[in-house]
């Protein structure tokens, strides 16, 4: 086994941008001192945040030892403000502290965020585009079947051994690239933790939801709608329904890969009957094989409830921009250090979700751009001394060429006539 070598000076840069949520950190010292009879506890509620804001901000400190080793050079420490901890206070500290105390923190950094550019026919829409979906943090099988029993296991390996972890419902603002709200339950899609019940819990109004086939619910529609809000949610292909009117297609929606808009009624002796009416759009789109244990699937189309009288290729697009929570995701888990829990108490967990929220939103607020894998890992490769400054800045600043290729070929397919 190969030994690292251990942590310099050098190795950990840019703390400056890190010192901007510190500030906003202070207020939160004595959160859980209560308890503190004694009154000498070493590691408080903000210390202890801005050690795991410098666990998810520098690539190479992966492990509450490297943690640690990190904390204890001199200019990390000044920095940071914080003396040398131990592992077992560390483990043992967040059962006192409140995850909740992060929310306001969260709030200010994602209000100096600038709203990203969309389709340009969306500005007058009077509802927030909301992708939701969830995503699974595996942890230690004991602890969270402790905690959440079978609610926490959530898939067999080939080797019939149990997969446990935690659940984290993610509504995310499209405009902002940040979470409007996260969920955390066990693991298991079942049940009060299935997605359209969590989303169900959680309706706010004034609001578009945007997913997939989670939440195709026939009651979660008609709640949606009641909490004056609106959806586009994916289907079954095979979903049941008859057909009240059929739509003509605008030259525009065909352009789209729109095959069908109609007004229906969805099968009642499986589903309650509605109480508004459903529109379902079906969009071609290009095969793409998906494999799972049952063997390789393929869809051709995909089939869109709403309840929104916008034009049919503009309801295509804005499920479209559902796949960005797919980028919020690898972001959070892949490139920001999720996928390692430092904790696994329940308060840990959620703490390190709102600190890893914080750097997402951090590293949108340096570039002025949505965290893209290429953007996250230029910055990692920086922060760990691969790239300098000046190549840094070149990447950020190179012009976005996003679909020019695309539109380019579609505007040489319109002069020729087709």
């Amino acid at each position: 086994m190969i030994e690292r070598e251990p942590l310099k000076e050098k190795d950990i840069v840019c703390l400056g941008h890190l010192r901007r949520v510190f500030d906003l950190l202070d207020h939160l010292h004595d959160v859980g001192c209560q308890r503190d009879a004694a009154g000498n506890r070493q590691l408080f509620f903000s210390d202890y945040c801005k050690l795991v804001l410098l666990y998810v901000w520098n690539p190479l400190i992966d492990s509450v030892r490297r943690l640690q080793e990190a904390a204890d050079l001199q200019n990390v420490a000044r920095t940071l403000g914080i003396k040398r901890f131990s592992l077992g206070s560390f483990s043992e500290s967040p059962r006192v502290f409140d995850p909740e105390q992060l929310k306001p923190v969260i709030e200010e950094l994602a209000a100096q965020l600038h709203p990203a550019q969309t389709d340009p026919r969306l500005g007058e829409f009077k509802h927030a585009v909301t992708l939701v979906d969830s995503t699974v943090l595996s942890a230690l099988t004991r602890l969270t079947r402790m905690a959440c029993g079978l609610d926490g296991r959530y898939t067999t390996l080939r080797d019939g051994r149990a997969m446990y972890g935690w659940r984290l419902h993610t509504q995310l603002d499209l405009d902002t690239f940040a979470p409007h709200r996260m969920d955390r339950t066990g693991a298991r899609n079942a049940g009060d933790n299935r997605e359209h019940n969590v989303l169900r819990r959680n309706l706010e109004s004034g609001r578009c939801y945007v997913g997939d086939g989670g939440y195709a619910d026939r009651a979660l529609f008609d709640d949606i709608v009641d909490k004056d809000s609106s959806y586009v949610i994916r289907m079954r292909e095979d979903t049941v329904f008859t057909v009240t009117e059929e739509r003509l297609l605008s030259s525009e929606a065909l352009a789209a890969d729109v095959v069908r808009d109609a007004l229906v009624t969805l099968d009642e002796r499986v589903i309650q009957a509605s109480r508004h009416p459903v529109r379902l759009i079906q969009v071609q789109v290009q095969p793409h094989p998906h494999r799972t244990r049952q063997g390789t699937q393929m869809s051709e189309v995909i089939l869109l409830a709403t309840c929104l009288d916008l034009p049919a290729e503009l309801i295509a697009r804005i499920y479209l921009y559902r796949y960005t929570i797919e980028l919020f995701f690898r972001m959070f888990k892949q490139l920001l250090g999720m996928r390692h829990l430092l904790s696994q108490r329940q308060e840990g967990i959620d703490i390190q979700v709102h600190c890893t929220v914080i750097v997402c939103l951090l590293v949108c607020l340096i570039t002025g751009k949505k965290p893209s894998k290429s953007n996250r890992s230029m910055i990692g490769w920086y922060l760990i001394g691969l790239a300098s400054a000046q190549e840094l800045m070149n990447h950020l600043n190179r012009p976005d060429n996003t679909g020019i290729k695309k539109r380019a070929k579609d505007e040489l397919w319109k002069k020729l006539g087709y």
